[in-house]
């Protein structure tokens, strides 16, 4: 009988091995000591390092979309950031602006209604004042009349601020608070039948209660309605000229990177086939030349009349607001003096206040303030850099810019100086005891009267603003306009570098084929 070999296929299986018995573990109160785990073995999975291109034809199609990337790159960059900025202008133009001149004409307006009773309880129940009685009562409809159009608009413009929406609010309620003290006082002035010049002491103390409303409530409330409403659009201007000068500089930057590929990849072209100039990659880089040129020129002119709109016209627009609301405030001020004999003192003094800062002449008092205002018109007049006086017109005559500015300007100051006029002559009639001549000369709007100079200061004064205004809103126009069709033209030409990009590459791949 055969033995089957061990090892050959027989069918057999060879004895497993003895696995040798575990040792007992020392001082382990007769528990056996684990077996030794295996060591764990770690797999390292290695990351492939990605393989640049080595072909020609690889580097070819590569340095291609490194161009058309940064081609569409800086197309897409600059079509969106000129989307914003045609918005910015709109905003400014539509919105900032219009808030900032709706509020500096809501304080014009209460001012002049507040004028506008005064002069109606001035003139008593007198025939002869009769005509100008029924001006001051129509002034006052018209007055109020715009006051409440410019709480509508900003109401409006208010809607999406909570705080800005209740400060609206509250003053359209104070507004009519005003109205009924005011009607209250306009139906004692006619029950009394007083003559002109001469209200019962019951009017006066009614007209008290009106005016110091207006002085201690409303005229606070609006201004804090002006000064926010142009902080706003300070801060809307400081933002946009930012964004300007950064979005300018990305693209810029964009720019620079496209032209760097271009002239890096018609370096390899070069020395690869031996040519010197690949027509469509040179036509691609100097139309980039072009358009980083175009584009610096855009940003420029776009912070530029951001600055124009902004510092040389609409500052001028909301500094002249503000003199003329000023203005009617001490034209309020003169009224009351005439109505109310026990505040003269107070009146006068606000007068004068308000007359040094509509235009400073520094060591003047009231009844040397026209002679100082003469002398210092006539040193104007020789030297255009003598300027004497401070105040809004002093920095209005130091900020004169555009075409007609300058004569408007003098026209505004010389009718200021009639009104001016005007005044002491008020106050001399009724130092002398002339109280009804004064309130004539007053109240007149006939060639003459100190109505009538109000109103031709007024119209030149709101000339003088026009001209400011218009430039504002020609820049205004031609920033949005610039920026809704010109990065449109530059990102145009960025996508036609992308493709005589293509045009350049193909024909060198052809030769490949």
């Amino acid at each position: 009988m055969a033995h089957a070999v061990v090892g050959e296929e027989t069918g057999t299986v060879p004895p497993a091995p003895a696995v040798p018995p575990v040792p007992p573990a020392v001082g382990g109160g007769g528990r056996q000591a684990r077996a030794p785990r295996p060591p764990v073995r770690r797999y390292t999975r290695r990351i492939p390092r990605p393989r640049l291109p080595t072909s020609t034809p690889a580097r070819l199609r590569w340095s291609a979309g490194a161009v058309v990337l940064c081609a569409t790159a800086l197309a897409a960059y600059l079509m969106v950031s000129g989307g914003a900025f045609r918005g910015a202008w709109q905003d400014i133009g539509r919105h900032d602006a219009p808030r900032v001149q709706s509020a500096t004409q809501l304080y014009f307006a209460l001012n002049d209604m507040d004028a506008q009773v005064a002069n109606q309880l001035m003139d008593g129940s007198s025939k002869e004042q009769a005509e100008h009685r029924a001006q001051s009562a129509g002034i006052y409809d018209r007055r109020r009349a715009e006051a409440g159009g410019e709480l509508e608009h900003l109401a409006e413009a208010a809607a999406g601020d909570g705080a800005a929406k209740g400060a609206v609010a509250k003053m359209i309620t104070d507004v009519g608070t005003y109205e009924e003290r005011a009607s209250a006082a306009l139906l004692l002035g006619e029950k009394s039948g007083a003559p002109t010049g001469r209200p019962t002491r019951e009017v006066v103390l009614a007209h008290r209660e009106a005016t110091d409303f207006m002085a201690q409530v409303l005229l606070p409330e609006a201004d804090r309605l002006v000064e926010s409403n142009n902080g706003a659009f300070e801060t809307r201007y400081t933002t946009v000229r930012s964004d300007l000068g950064e979005t300018g500089i990305t693209a810029a930057s964009l720019g620079l990177l496209l032209l760097g590929v271009l002239i890096a990849f018609q370096v390899f072209l070069a020395r690869r086939f031996h040519r010197i100039v690949n027509v469509p990659l040179a036509a691609a880089t100097v139309l980039t030349a072009l358009l980083l040129g175009l584009g610096l020129s855009f940003f420029a002119g776009q912070r530029e009349d951001l600055r124009v709109a902004r510092r040389d016209s609409f500052d001028s627009v909301f500094a002249l607001s503000r003199a003329r609301a000023l203005s009617y405030e001490a034209n309020a001020d003169e009224s009351r003096y005439l109505l109310d004999a026990d505040r003269r003192t107070q009146y006068e003094q606000s007068f004068f206040d308000k007359s040094q800062r509509l235009l400073r002449l520094p060591g003047s008092g009231i009844h040397t303030y026209d002679r100082s205002l003469a002398d210092a018109l006539a040193a104007y007049g020789a030297d255009h850099s003598d300027l004497r006086f401070t105040g809004y017109y002093g920095d209005e005559f130091r900020n004169i810019t555009f075409s007609g500015e300058r004569t408007a300007a003098e026209r505004t100051v010389r009718a200021y100086q009639d009104y001016e006029r005007d005044d002491r002559m008020i106050r001399a009639l009724v130092e002398s005891g002339k109280t009804v001549e004064a309130v004539r000369l007053c109240n007149s709007y006939r060639p003459g009267g100190s109505n009538y100079h109000l109103e031709l200061y007024d119209k030149e004064l709101g000339k003088l603003i026009e001209v400011n205004a218009a430039v504002f809103r020609a820049r205004t126009h031609d920033g949005a306009t610039a920026a809704g069709y010109q990065p449109w033209l530059l990102g145009t030409g960025a996508l036609a570098v992308a493709g005589l990009a293509v045009l350049g590459v193909r024909a060198r791949l052809a030769e490949f084929r």
